[in-house]
């Protein structure tokens, strides 16, 4: 795709987008400040490589629309009505309970490698029994690994810990 051509949605990529559109890298920082840890190099390497526009609404905790909207405003293109849903739950379901929950994984270790932790989340829940509940722990909302194990049929429940820390409850889904 030529230079400043693509055309931005809720599916486009973050690494796309501040590839194609290079001055929207402080676009986004000054609207989530958040998004500062785009200037990390490894992060930019792992999370902006697969996290859409979308989903990086949802760790920004601001409307996808919004977001899309002042991207698109910044480069020229067409603001217009853009429908979204979400799809991270945070209110706290029934088949949640602590008490239950097994450890988990802290995933800020890994993302400090380099590395990300989707791979071994999806191995650990894929081990889960029926009455287990799995507990990730990662420094943003980890939406991309989000809506894989929605994908595979785990329901999940989003903590915030001011902004700070997220723990991602997930539980098998009934069939």
């Amino acid at each position: 795709m030529e230079k400043n051509q693509l055309i931005i949605s809720p599916k486009t990529k973050v690494l796309e987008l501040i590839e194609t559109y290079p001055q929207l890298e402080e676009v986004l920082i000054s609207y989530v400040p958040a998004f500062v840890k785009l200037r990390n190099p490894i992060l930019r390497k792992t999370v902006a490589k697969i996290t859409s526009l979308q989903q990086a609404a949802a760790i920004g905790n601001v409307k996808t629309e919004d977001l899309i909207n002042r991207l698109r405003q910044e480069v020229g293109q067409n603001t217009e009505s853009i429908a979204v849903s979400s799809s991270y739950n945070r209110q706290k379901p029934a088949w949640l309970n602590t008490q239950v929950a097994l450890p988990g994984l802290d995933a800020s270790e890994l993302l400090a490698r380099g590395e990300h932790p989707v791979n071994q989340v999806i191995a650990d829940l894929r081990k889960l029994s029926k009455d287990q509940v799995y507990c990730l722990q990662a420094p943003f909302l980890p939406a991309p690994l989000i809506d894989k194990a929605s994908s595979l049929g785990f329901n999940h429940f989003i903590e915030e810990d001011f902004g700070q820390q997220f723990k991602v409850y997930f539980f098998m889904a009934a069939l």
